[in-house]
């Protein structure tokens, strides 16, 4: 019995999508803090912004890694938006882990985590719509 529903499918996988999402918010990533040094380093701006400029990269980067899922997939924009959120933070998670010498796991941690969640299920609510 066939079924009335047309589906699309990717001719790319969904992992070598997580994987470009991740790519592209990473290169977000480095332009923004690459221009943010030069910045600082070039005018009067205080050291004191980094950490919320980081904040707020990490937030545009997992909404952008939702956007990307999100486009790519085309259905479920939420869920698969989150995921790559999550994806990303918790790779962020792990790089703090393995270089910043007295990490540690607490409340910052995982509100860090959850927006990322949230800005990815965002993206790829945004992402899904986009046509």
């Amino acid at each position: 019995m066939k079924s009335n529903r047309n589906i699309e499918f990717n001719n790319e996988g969904i992992i070598w999508i997580y994987l470009k999402a991740i790519l592209v918010a990473c290169i977000f990533v480095i332009l923004v803090f690459v221009f943010m040094a030069l910045v600082i380093t070039y005018t009067n701006v205080s050291e004191s912004i980094i950490p919320m400029a980081s904040s707020i990269v990490m937030i545009i980067s997992c909404l952008i890694c939702g956007l990307y899922t999100g486009v790519k997939q085309k259905r479920k924009g939420w869920l698969k938006g989150s995921l790559a959120g999550f994806i990303y933070a918790f790779l962020i998670i792990i790089m703090s882990w393995v270089f910043i010498k007295d990490f540690t796991i607490g409340t910052n941690v995982l509100l860090k985590s959850l927006i990322g969640i949230v800005a990815g299920g965002i993206g790829g609510m945004i992402g899904v719509n986009l046509k």
